[in-house]
């Protein structure tokens, strides 16, 4: 006995040693040392500065209790952001499967059956045995098995590694899907406020141009007006009326889609949005930080580079299927064919020892394998560039177009201003018969068509910002602790 736990001993010894000394084959990953410019290439023209950005809940900048409520209700109940989170689940589920298997397995199991012989097998038919030798029994029997696979050259390391880089890439991924939630909501929302504001725009009109016809006809009806005026001035109410279903359907639609982005079926907000209400009022400065900054800041760029890390650690799983896999394995239990013996030490049984194996030959599929490996490492390091570029090319162009989009408003702003003037003066005109009714028209169907351009700028300036807040990564900070109790991240990255 005492020369089997010796050998035990020595066995144990010489696995804790290969542990310890194992190596772990396969690159080590470094994070990619990207360069980002110092600036911004656009000017800052549209009230933004490079002062650092303070505020994550950027829609709060708006002023507008409605869209606070909206963004919080979506968060909470958004269907996208829930099948993200079970991403994140399963992420972390998969890395408790990496973990296991660095731990040896032990299985119980116990049986029973009636067996029987055969009295002509190749050793027993060659003694003479007498007839009283049994050859159908009973067969009880019951224990452990237990296997262990030593990590020598850090195959199941790697895959721990990876499992954890996918849990940090599922974790920015939902945080990237919140961004563009709280990026639809915001934009929807507006694009229902610009609807609305241009819908009253029309019936105004419509109330203006419904005037200027009964006018038209009572001059006509005097003889103080032709036929062609009053048909050219129906033409106009009538095309000013064609504009409020297209409207109406484009308000119906916006709520709609808010309703789905909320969780809800289409009518849940019917009651809530149909009431008009004015476009949310912009801030005066939009802090927008440092290119550098976008690196930390977006989700989707973090999701690349844990990514990247996980497509690394993989080639070390392939690479490590070219070495020798050491185990170690051992069974202890009870047999025996009567049952009132089965737990007594007679019955005892118990063999360990390690096992090595060691693909011979396999026709270059591991080596093949490693290749995939590594392109798939290449893919997604130039997935990670392009991220990173995509990223500076939205901010980029969120910039410029939220800037030219106000010089446009102020153009518009005077356009009204003066077409509002000309109609004036053109009913003036025409009153005293200085002026034809082509005039009156138009200036109606100028001032019309420039107070409309003038709500549709409004609500382009805001849904750029939006877009620039998006492109700027922000807002899954807010929501993400208090709302959402989002899984830690396994490499400890936030």
């Amino acid at each position: 006995m005492k020369t089997r736990q010796l050998v035990f001993l020595t066995l144990l010894t010489i696995t804790t040693i290969l542990v310890i000394a194992g190596c772990t084959v396969g690159p080590n990953y470094h994070q990619p040392q990207t360069k980002t410019p110092a600036q911004w290439n656009e000017s800052l023209a549209g009230g933004e500065t490079n002062s650092p950005i303070t505020t994550t809940e950027w829609w709060t900048n708006f002023n507008d209790s409605e869209l606070d409520s909206l963004i919080q209700r979506a968060a909470q109940s958004n269907l996208d952001l829930r099948i993200a989170q079970a991403r994140v689940r399963e992420a972390r589920a998969q890395y408790g499967i990496a973990s296991a298997d660095l731990w040896p397995t032990v299985d119980g199991s116990s049986s029973y059956a009636r067996a029987r012989e055969s009295q002509h097998q190749p050793l027993l038919g060659s003694i003479p045995l007498p007839g009283n030798v049994p050859f159908e029994n009973n067969v009880y029997q019951a224990g452990f098995d237990a296997s262990w696979e030593i990590d020598v050259f850090g195959g199941k390391r790697r895959a721990k590694e990876a499992a954890g880089a996918q849990v940090s890439a599922s974790v920015f991924g939902r945080r990237d899907v919140l961004i563009t939630l709280l990026g639809d909501v915001a934009r929807n929302y507006i694009d229902l406020r610009g609807y609305q504001g241009r819908l009253a725009i029309a019936r105004e009109n419509i109330q203006a141009q419904k005037k200027s016809l009964a006018i038209t006809r009572d001059r006509f009806a005097k003889d103080l007006a032709s036929d062609l005026d009053v048909q050219q001035a129906s033409t106009v109410l009538a095309t000013t009326r064609a504009e409020v279903p297209t409207l109406e359907s484009s308000i119906q639609t916006s709520i709609h889609r808010l309703e789905v982005l909320l969780g809800g079926q289409p009518g849940t907000l019917q009651a809530e949005l149909s009431e008009a209400s004015p476009l949310p009022t912009r801030p005066p400065v939009v802090p927008v930080g440092l290119p550098s900054e976008l690196l930390l800041r977006r989700p989707d760029i973090r999701q690349a580079e844990r990514q990247l890390a996980a497509a690394t650690a993989n080639i070390g799983v392939a690479k490590a299927d070219l070495f020798p896999k050491f185990f170690l394995t051992g069974a202890a239990g009870f047999q025996s064919v009567s049952a009132s013996d089965w737990f007594t030490g007679g019955s005892k049984l118990w063999s360990v020892g390690p096992t090595m194996e060691w693909r011979i030959f396999d026709a270059g599929r591991i080596r093949s394998n490693i290749k995939v490996r590594n392109a798939r490492q290449e893919q997604a390091l130039a997935a990670y560039e392009k991220t990173v570029l995509t990223a500076l090319e939205e901010v980029e162009n969120g910039l410029v177009l939220y800037a030219k989009e106000q010089v446009r408003r102020h153009s518009l702003e005077d356009a009204v201003v003066s077409s509002r003037k000309s109609l004036d003066t053109a009913n003036k005109l025409y009153a005293n018969g200085l002026a034809d009714f082509l005039r009156v028209l138009d200036a109606e169907r100028s001032l019309y068509q420039s107070q409309d351009a003038l709500v549709q700028s409004d609500r382009t300036i805001s849904a750029d910002l939006i877009s620039l807040y998006k492109s700027l990564g922000g807002g899954w900070q807010a929501l993400e602790p208090s709302t959402l109790a989002v899984a830690q991240d396994i490499s400890g990255r936030k």
